[in-house]
């Protein structure tokens, strides 16, 4: 057993997204050439701008969870954040159904120094990993 453990979303899922951003973007500039529709340059470049704003999240964010005897480290767009172990107060499963389909959440409630609360909340596709396995590791990997 490892003295720390890290989940990211999978590097298929950040190549699919730089992928589809990528075509995403020809699609756009197709249009732009071809002097298409507004409504249709419209969507064109929605789907760009998102695809693009997920690839660069999923590949910055990475890893997007850590955790180790000192505590949880968050993946974020700008720079992780450490929560100390004593400042986590839960670590939880939360059941959800989308779609007809039973899902299940990870949430984590910290608490900062000066007293605010943070909820963190990580699916499937944040971790690369079933929720499950995570909140047991957390649970085996806190002092």
């Amino acid at each position: 057993m490892s003295d720390h453990e890290e989940w990211a979303p999978t590097a298929g899922l950040v190549a699919v997204l730089w992928t589809a951003a990528t075509a995403a973007a020809l699609w756009c500039a197709l249009l732009v050439a071809t002097g298409a529709d507004r409504p249709g340059l419209l969507i064109a470049g929605a789907a760009a701008v998102g695809l693009l704003a997920g690839a660069v999240y999923t590949t910055r964010a990475r890893p997007r969870l850590r955790a180790d005897a000192d505590g949880l480290t968050v993946g974020g767009l700008l720079r992780p954040r450490h929560h100390p172990w004593p400042l986590v107060q839960d670590v939880r499963l939360v059941p959800t159904r989308r779609l007809g389909r039973d899902g299940v959440l990870l949430e984590v409630d910290t608490v900062s120094p000066d007293g605010g609360e943070r909820l963190l909340v990580f699916g499937r596709l944040d971790l690369g990993a079933d929720p499950r396995d995570v909140a047991s590791r957390l649970v085996d990997l806190r002092p």
